[in-house]
Parts: C-alpha cells; sequence; structure tokens
C-alpha cells in the first residue's frame, strides 16, 4: 500500500488537503496530512522558537509514524515551502521514503533558506527586516483575501475555497524561512516527481530549457528516476483541480510520468540550432559585454538596432546569449542591411534582476550611441522573450532618439510565478505615455497561454491609448521560431518586422 505524507506551503495547514485527501483515500491509499508546528492550528510549546529544523522534525515523525507498517511505500508531498521540510526529512530517512513529490515547487538546495525560493522581494525585504528586529516568535502575516496571488496563481480557486483558506491561514514563523536547509546528499538518491502547474507559469518545456542551457542544480533532473506531470491550474491544484491531483499523485507514486531529455553534447539544443535565414558571415567587434556587427563598407554614421536577449538565462550558461544563433543572425541580417547590428549579455539571471538587467541595457545602448560609426540620432531596440518587462522603461520616456522598439514573442507582464514586480516593469501600464514611438509585435501563435495573456493584455492597453503599434502574426509559430520553425511562414514573419524596424531607422 501507499502511503501519502501531505506537506502544505506558507500560511496553510492540513485542511487544504482534505479533498485531494479524500480522493487518494477512496483509491485505496493510506494518507496523512502533516501540521506543521505554528501553522494549521499546530501550536508550539510555550517559549519554542520554531525554525526549518521544527517542519523537518514533524514531517519526520509522521514518516516514524508510518513506517512501523510493514509494506508501505510512503511518498513524500510537498506543495510551495512544504518541499523544503519534506527534503529535508527526506535527507534523514531515505532508506525509508519510496519517493519525492515537489508539487509546484522550487528545488531546495543545502545551505540555501527557503526565504530564497520566494519570488517576491518586496515580501523578501520584510522578513529580513523583520529578523534583525530579533522579535521572539517573528511570523510573516498571512496574505488578504485578494493578496493571495503574491504566492502563486489562484486560477480556478473556487470563491468558497479562497474564503477558507483565508478564514484558516495562520502567520508563518520567520525561523523557518531563514534557516538555511542542511542535506547530506542522501535524498538526491530518493526518486522524484515534479508536478507543473501551467497556470501559474511553470512547464515541462521550461524546465527542459533551463536544463538545455546548462543550470548545474537542474543536470539531476533528466535521471531516469525523475519524472514530471503538468496540470492546467493554478498554483493550488488541492483547492481547484483536487481530483485532478489525486490521479497525478497516484500515477506519481507508480514511476509514471514524462522524462526530461539530458542534453546531447552531439545535437545542439533548440537555442543553439541555426538561425532560419541564411545571412552573410560579417565580422564582429567585441568589446567587454557588447558585440558590433558593422555593415560592409561604412564610411560614415549608421543607424544602429540592440538585440535584447531574454531570460532569466543561468549565469553559467555557455555560450552566453550575444553569442546564440538567433542574436548573431539578427545582427548580421541588420548589417547586411546597411545598419550596425548589436547584441550584448545583460544579467537577467533570475527574475528578480530586472532592475539590474535594465541598467545593463541602458548602459550598453549609451555606449553604442558614444561609438562615431554609429548615428546617436537613429538607434532602434529589439527585444525578445523574457526581456520584454524592459520595454517598459523606453515606453514610459521614449527618448527622442529612439526610432522604433520592438518585441518578438514577449513577455509582456510577470508571469503568476514570479511574484511581485516593480510597477516598472509593466509595459501595459507604460504603453500610455509612448506617444508616436513605432512599435512591433511579432505574436507566435502557439505560445504558451500563460505567455499569450501577456500578450493580449499589453495590445489590449496599446489600442486602447492609440499606439502607434504593427503586429506580426506567425499562426503557426513557437516561442523562438526563428530556429525551431524553419517555414516560410517563419522567414516571412522575420522579414516583415525587420522591415519596418529598418524603414523607421532611414526614413
Amino acid at each position: 500500500m501507499t502511503a501519502f505524507i501531505l506537506v502544505s506551503g506558507v500560511f496553510t495547514g492540513p485542511h487544504v488537503w482534505d479533498e485531494t485527501a479524500a480522493r487518494l483515500a477512496s483509491a485505496g491509499a493510506e494518507v496523512h496530512a502533516v501540521s506543521l508546528t505554528g501553522l494549521g492550528g499546530a501550536r508550539p510549546s510555550a517559549g519554542t522558537d520554531i525554525d526549518l529544523e521544527t517542519h523537518i522534525a514533524d514531517v519526520l515523525a509522521v514518516i516514524d509514524s508510518v513506517g512501523q507498517e510493514a509494506g508501505q511505500e510512503i511518498v513524500l508531498v510537498g506543495h510551495d515551502y512544504g518541499i523544503h521540510p519534506v527534503v529535508g526529512a527526506a535527507d534523514r530517512r531515505a532508506g525509508s521514503v519510496a519517493r519525492i513529490v515537489y508539487l509546484d515547487s522550487g528545488l531546495p538546495q543545502d545551505g540555501v533558506p527557503a526565504l530564497a525560493a520566494v519570488a517576491d522581494r518586496r515580501t523578501r525585504e520584510d522578513a529580513l527586516r523583520a529578523a534583525e528586529g530579533g522579535t521572539h516568535g517573528a511570523a510573516l502575516p498571512p496574505p488578504d483575501r485578494d493578496a493571495w496571488q503574491l504566492w502563486g496563481s489562484t486560477a480556478d480557486v473556487p470563491g468558497t475555497a479562497l474564503d477558507r483558506l483565508t478564514a484558516l491561514a495562520s502567520p508563518h514563523p520567520l525561523g523557518t524561512l531563514l534557516q538555511p536547509l542542511r542535506l547530506t546528499g542522501a535524498a538526491a538518491e530518493v526518486p522524484m516527481a515534479g508536478v507543473l502547474c501551467t497556470g501559474n507559469g511553470a512547464s515541462i518545456a521550461m524546465v527542459q530549457a533551463r536544463v538545455d542551457l546548462g543550470e548545474p542544480s537542474l543536470r539531476a533532473l533528466t535521471g531516469p528516476r525523475v519524472t514530471f506531470f503538468e496540470l492546467p491550474t493554478g498554483h493550488w491544484p488541492m483547492l481547484s483541480s483536487p481530483t485532478a491531483l489525486a490521479v497525478t499523485l497516484l500515477k506519481a507514486a507508480a514511476g509514471e510520468g514524462q522524462r526530461l531529455t539530458p542534453v546531447d553534447a552531439t545535437k545542439p539544443p533548440s537555442h543553439l540550432l541555426p538561425f532560419l535565414l541564411d545571412v552573410p558571415e560579417l565580422p564582429r567587434e567585441r568589446t567587454d559585454d557588447i558585440d558590433l556587427y558593422l555593415p560592409p563598407g561604412t564610411d560614415g554614421p549608421r543607424p544602429a538596432v540592440v538585440f535584447v536577449h531574454g531570460g532569466p538565462v543561468p549565469a553559467e550558461a555557455r555560450p552566453t546569449p550575444r553569442d546564440w544563433p538567433v542574436l548573431t543572425g539578427y545582427a548580421r541580417y541588420a548589417a547586411d542591411h546597411g545598419v550596425v547590428g548589436v547584441t550584448l549579455d545583460h544579467r537577467l539571471h533570475a527574475v528578480t534582476d530586472y532592475e539590474r538587467s535594465a541598467s545593463d541595457v541602458a548602459d550598453a545602448v549609451e555606449r553604442v550611441r558614444a561609438d562615431p560609426r554609429v548615428d546617436p540620432d537613429r538607434v532602434a531596440l529589439w527585444f525578445l522573450s523574457g526581456s520584454g518587462p524592459l520595454t517598459a522603461d523606453w515606453m514610459a520616456k521614449p527618448p527622442s532618439w529612439l526610432r522604433c522598439l520592438a518585441a518578438v514573442y514577449p513577455i509582456m507582464a510577470p508571469l503568476p510565478n514570479w511574484g511581485r514586480l516593480g510597477r516598472r516593469f509593466h509595459p501595459s501600464d507604460a504603453v500610455a505615455h509612448a506617444g508616436s514611438l513605432p512599435l512591433v509585435l511579432v505574436r507566435a501563435g502557439l505560445e504558451t497561454a500563460d505567455i499569450a495573456v501577456t500578450v493580449e493584455e499589453f495590445l489590449t492597453a496599446a489600442y486602447r491609448c492609440g499606439a502607434d503599434i504593427e503586429v506580426v502574426d506567425v499562426p503557426n509559430g513557437h516561442h523562438a521560431f526563428e530556429t525551431i520553425d524553419r517555414t516560410d511562414e517563419s522567414r516571412d514573419a522575420v522579414h516583415r518586422a525587420m522591415g519596418t524596424v529598418l524603414r523607421h531607422l532611414t526614413t
């Protein structure tokens, strides 16, 4: 028999599992929803400081009680913050645990506190300030009903369930978020399954892409004992889709699921596939983090197009984005048509890096404009994918020298699992101030649903304020169509988008 041990996330208790637990039990499984000390009504002893080790001990107590029964296969399920005490307990009882299920959660690392996994920067700062105050028993207050979105998408959660979630929420002990997790490595030997909620901005394709980029912490996810599932709902599937979640957990316990593809040194990942157009192999000039592709026979200052890569991209990724075929392809295309093509590396390594990344891009643009071979009054910016939020700065206060702004399969608003991204990086707000700045948006028809929503919201705002925007559609194109969809439709979209940008630069 399978015994599921369910551990919930921040502010919550065993009650969130009620419907899922009932469905698992009706399928013949044994189910234990853990009461973590200080959450969901589980009170600590007087004077007790609650930290991560306290919650690990809570999970260990349940593992040990279940493990006394012969023939039980223990499956630990950690949702959100709950994955930290789950992994900590599995590390200490690796021989007793058959599988760990990461339910729309991060991937805890040795020596890293759970607070590092909180996407919302303001929440992290509030927690650190409270900790510095040294208050005994300090805790994060639970969110109001309308603020749960900061902790993950509430898509598909019924109103009554959201009301109950709010009513039963507990302040979350700060010590559990601030104490680093200590692992021996034993938990890494336990089979695992990841359940990703696509309505919260996660998908198997995104994990595969980060593996392909060479992120070291994700390499183990391509192993034979790791499987993945997707649920088309928000961050709280136990409330929004309890039946589907129960079915998925049963499949995960049985070792089913999709496996990731290991990096194959003999086969390039999708982001390193060739650019879809044949462009001349023009020489580049590299200075620090900027590459210039100069038009043949340059005889005076020329307009420039600065291509801004997406992300987040792991800091360890090699080659770095400015050497990816899609960026070099676009830059050579521009140079072949008489303007300076520019690629650069900026430090968008995590969703918390947008301010730093924006500074990098602004600095690079000024250095490009200062180059005597560039006409400083005729520059276009071309943003791709996750650099979409960076467009807001340039639309909010368009400089006179910015002749056109293009965004290709962009993410135009924070995804649900990004937390609270400052209003500075919301293009739908900024576009109202774009004035006569020409905009080009290339829209992939087969875009992932969560990204497509951000594009449509932006276009609605752009049309409402009368922005000068041209939309280039690629109906059968995917995200990153320039390397994975080598079709006439894709080629035509590149020609159209680039043609518009070049026209604004040269007229």
